[in-house]
């Protein structure tokens, strides 16, 4: 959606190391976006990420307009089903339909043989893999891991909304990614400590209020009461105004 950081330009990089062209595509798509949410206030600086795409190798790049993603009389929307309803979803209710319905749109447009998408936001990831599968979509999804910042916040385009307090407090998302992890090593399986171990320790920052932690299967997100395999560990806390999102694979 554009304001691009090294997140982005990871995989702009591995694009261009397996592709022999590359598209970057930059839409802040309005139906991802509640009532209450930030679309209009969502950060933009187009010439700047022009900048960073052709320096960074990309051949072409597609900035349609809503009405062009969105014209006079359109009605059909991407129902992805109740993996689209739960942790996000149910916090957002019709983000993922937002979602499923550009990334569609863009991929029938650009017919790429693969796209790339980050780790960081697991829950679209899972939905785009979805749509592919589901769908029947001749396109290869590559996942690329999060990248952080040295002290392990994730790198997001709304992380310019944090104050330097804020930024410092925000710091408890990986604290508690990382307490989960170490649990993990110790041979902790009950998926109910990990959950509670973890909304103690952000609890702990005062300005921290948590949306959700949750212990889920990776594909399908179903809450786990007990880690038998892989486990996606994902949580969303507002730190002051900003809402913030981060996840963790446990056991892969």
């Amino acid at each position: 959606m554009g304001y691009l950081h090294q997140g982005h330009l990871a995989l702009v990089a591995a694009a261009c190391r397996d592709n022999d062209s590359v598209v970057a595509s930059i839409f802040v798509n309005p139906a991802q976006f509640g009532p209450d949410e930030d679309f209009e206030a969502y950060p933009r600086d187009e010439e700047r990420d022009l900048g960073l795409l052709e320096k960074a190798g990309v051949h072409l790049v597609f900035i349609p307009s809503i009405e062009d993603m969105y014209p006079p009389g359109f009605e059909t929307r991407v129902d992805i089903g109740p993996t689209g309803d739960r942790l996000e979803g149910e916090f957002r209710p019709g983000h993922f339909r937002g979602v499923a319905t550009a990334v569609l749109k863009l991929l029938n447009i650009v017919a790429p043989d693969r796209a790339y998408f980050g780790r960081k936001d697991a829950q679209q990831l899972v939905v785009i893999e979805k749509i592919v599968r589901d769908l029947d979509l001749a396109v290869e999804i590559v996942p690329i891991e999060t990248v952080r910042e040295p002290d392990g916040l994730a790198l997001s385009s709304r992380n310019v909304y944090l104050s330097p307090v804020e930024r410092e407090s925000a710091l408890c998302l990986w604290q508690a990614l990382t307490l989960a992890r170490d649990m993990c090593t110790r041979g902790v399986r009950d998926a109910g400590a990990f959950r509670a171990r973890m909304r103690e320790l952000i609890e702990g920052e005062p300005a921290a209020r948590i949306d959700y932690v949750s212990m889920a299967d990776p594909r399908t997100l179903d809450e786990i009461d007990r880690i038998k395999g892989p486990v996606l560990v994902s949580l969303a806390v507002c730190i002051g105004q900003t809402r913030l999102i981060d996840n963790l694979t446990l056991g892969s």
